[in-house]
């Protein structure tokens, strides 16, 4: 039996859907791929398929075995392109997970750069901000926003994410701008239900000190976006990263809070499991997005206007 064979044929019936589409795309008899089929599951002693007269579907070990089957189809792929000449295009699926809204505003227009340097790879894009398993799941990589746990998966540093407290111009004329953390504290919050259920930090001097801002929460949502279109809508303050908001901010929507005051700060990090061998598109890729990302990113200019603009709070 050879077995790379046979995977690589099980993955592609997986794949296009059909026997009949994957022989032809492989080049083979139906009765072969059939065969190949029959030879995996035996030498697993599992069921692959749930088979039927009309089609086919796959058995949870099923779909454990092709998630597993891509990731070491991959790494043979990449294996070869390593030993072949360094000039030719990276080739092969490449499955990625990122937060939805940077996903779609900030890292889709440079996959797309990349996809036209490496127009033989495949991505599949997960763009949600749940936490995805990369292994049991069989991604690449994911990026992530905020303060890393303790885990066994390796990270790289992409750029700083600073957030801040922000409000309407409209809302602030008519509840009054917070020129402290005590008037802050009085106004309601628009939450990112997802981020932890805890105060707020602020550190006040380089020794660190943290003060707890306690706001009372007025609407919480799981998307950024939605929450500074409520706080344009004059719904009440909202802490959100840089990379939300700062068009807003530029464009007036919306107006920094406390600037002279400096917040909790989070990283975007690029995430991988901890293979013994960085896949060369993973490399690539985080190479390519740190050199656009750059150590000061374009989304935290904001910052620095609305730090000259306003005058330093009484503290």
């Amino acid at each position: 039996m050879n077995y790379l064979e046979n995977l690589r044929t099980f993955v592609t019936v997986v794949d296009i859907g059909t026997i009949t589409q994957a022989a032809e795309q492989l080049y083979i008899a139906k009765s072969a791929v059939s065969r190949r089929l029959a030879e995996l599951e035996a030498h697993l002693g599992v069921q692959l398929f749930h088979r039927t007269t009309r089609n086919m579907t796959l058995t949870a070990e099923g779909q454990a075995f092709y998630e597993r089957g891509c990731t070491i189809l991959n790494e043979v792929l990449e294996a070869e392109n390593e030993v072949k000449s360094t000039k030719q295009q990276l080739k092969g699926k490449f499955k990625i997970a990122a937060p939805l809204t940077f996903g779609i505003e900030h890292l889709s227009p440079l996959l797309n750069q990349f996809l036209v340097q490496h127009p033989d790879l495949e991505f599949d894009l997960d763009f949600s901000d749940r936490q995805v398993d990369l292994i049991e799941e069989g991604f690449d990589l994911a990026l992530r926003i905020g303060t890393l746990p303790d885990s066994n998966l390796k990270a790289r540093i992409l750029a700083p994410m600073s957030r801040v407290f922000c409000a309407s111009p409209d809302y602030l004329a008519h509840y009054g701008e917070p020129q402290d953390l005590e008037q802050l504290s009085k106004h309601p919050l628009l939450r990112y239900s997802l981020a932890p259920l805890r105060p707020i930090l602020l550190y006040r001097d380089e020794q660190g000190m943290e003060i707890p801002i306690n706001m009372s929460t007025r609407l919480a949502a799981n998307n950024g976006t939605f929450l500074m279109q409520a706080a344009i809508a004059g719904q009440g303050i909202t802490f959100l990263p840089t990379f939300i908001v700062y068009q807003a901010i530029e464009a007036g929507q919306l107006k920094i809070l406390l600037p002279h005051y400096s917040w909790e700060k989070t990283q975007l990090y690029a995430i991988y499991p901890p293979t013994r061998h960085l896949s060369q598109r993973v490399r690539q890729l985080i190479d390519f997005l740190k050199q656009h990302f750059t150590q000061e990113p374009y989304w935290e200019a904001c910052l620095k206007q609305s730090y000259f603009l306003s005058p330093p709070a009484s503290t």
